[in-house]
């Protein structure tokens, strides 16, 4: 009887099954976060609040529109004496006047830079957004493509264990196995058929999940990369340093400078405004008159300074308040980057272990028993355990994988890593 490799059974049921995967649509990692940082319904919500907040400063330093009145003046109830020419009683005529207010430049300038502080808020909400966007569709796209792993190595082993009983059913008739091993196995070979249904229930999932993201059909069917490996991260005290930079940080800053304008803003409604006042009149009894004046307002009288001078205050206490915030988010950024990392270099060694030692000794377990059971001096119920402790630990080292594929996700978000 010919030896049987079983890296040659597994050679040969990976090619079976890569031979029989569909053609359909490839997307790639990179191609998925492009497109969900492109056309995501919440960045492009962000885009039009931005455009809207260019043009509210473009416009801040706008006047008020000038006010122009007309009207009947001193018009007597006896009408007749409208047509007494030089008649000290007849002041009837009609007046028309132009008033303009001017603000204050800095109250201007003030309204100007309060706008404009706005938009790097908005730019910061739209970078964070898109962090949390590129977080879940990694851990979406590892999602499907673990349960893809897992489901080509449930196949393989669901033929090996048909081979498996194949060869202990012909062995039964010449009294070589016990029946009840066989029943066994073929009782192992039903619990694969609802392991593939999880698996491919995990895959439809994620698909779904995935189209949601791309703002697509739900059932649209993509392809994704068949391989996906850990990346090598290093960190040391100087790379935190730069987590005061990450973009929800960066809100809370510049948060703080967009109160401290606002601040100034109520500050400058201390200074005076300014109007111009031009009056004609068309007299029907005399001659024609008019007059010109200048108004200023005065806001700093207590019962209109109170309004201003007591927000500005408060403004300053909640401006002290979010810099405490500030310090207290920068110390729990730099803790959950700390505890991702050493997460992921632990999770990572597990995971190169199975590579390295645990999978190759049941590899070489099942080989050894699958021989002797070949050569009439193993026994089928050893080399069944065999076979599925090998399952077992081969699916442990793609959840193993899934882990550590997870925390790296999570550190790329806690640190902001394109």
């Amino acid at each position: 009887m010919k030896k049987i490799s079983f890296s040659a059974l597994l050679l040969f049921f990976a090619l079976g099954s890569q031979g029989q995967m569909p053609d359909s649509m490839f997307l790639s990692l990179d191609t998925l976060l492009v497109r969900v940082e492109t056309n995501y319904p919440s960045i492009l919500q962000y885009t039009y609040t931005i455009r809207s907040i260019e043009e509210k400063t473009a416009g801040a330093k706008a006047w008020m529109p000038p006010t122009f009145s007309t009207g009947l003046m001193r018009f007597p109830y006896n009408t007749s004496l409208i047509n007494e020419k030089n008649n000290p009683m007849n002041q009837a005529g009609i007046s028309f006047s132009l008033e303009q207010m001017i603000p204050n430049p800095g109250k201007l300038n003030a309204k100007r830079d309060y706008y404009g502080s706005l938009l790097s808020l908005e730019n910061n909400k739209r970078e964070w957004t898109k962090n949390e966007l590129r977080r879940e569709a990694r851990i979406m796209y590892y999602n499907r493509y673990i349960a893809e792993k897992q489901h080509a190595i449930l196949k393989e082993s669901e033929a090996l264990l048909q081979l498996l009983i194949t060869i202990a059913e012909e062995k039964f008739v010449n009294n070589q196995t016990q029946l009840q091993t066989i029943y066994k196995a073929k009782a192992r070979l039903s619990e694969l058929n609802n392991m593939l249904l999880m698996v491919n229930s995990r895959i439809a999932e994620s698909t779904i999940e995935l189209n949601m993201l791309l703002v697509r059909g739900l059932n649209t069917e993509f392809s994704i990369d068949t391989l996906i490996t850990l990346k090598e991260y290093s960190l040391d005290l100087s790379g935190l340093d730069s987590i005061p930079l990450r973009s929800d940080l960066s809100l809370i800053s510049n948060y703080i400078s967009s109160m401290k304008l606002e601040q100034t803003l109520m500050n400058a409604e201390s200074k005076p405004d300014f109007g111009v006042r031009v009056e004609h009149m068309y007299m029907f009894g005399m001659p024609d008159q008019w007059s010109a004046m200048g108004m200023i307002t005065i806001p700093i009288v207590p019962w209109a300074s109170k309004m201003y001078k007591t927000e500005s205050d408060a403004m300053g206490f909640q401006i002290l308040a979010m810099e405490q915030e500030k310090v207290a988010m920068e110390w729990m950024a730099k803790r959950k980057v700390a505890e991702k990392y050493r997460m992921l270099n632990y999770e990572t060694l597990q995971y190169k272990n199975y590579l390295s030692d645990i999978l190759p000794a049941y590899e070489n377990n099942l080989e050894a028993n699958l021989l002797a059971y070949r050569q009439n001096t193993g026994d089928f119920f050893v080399l069944l355990d065999a076979w599925e402790m090998l399952l077992m630990k081969k699916l442990e080292a793609y959840d193993k994988l899934f882990t550590a594929l997870k925390l790296e996700a999570e550190y790329e978000y806690e640190m902001e890593i394109r």
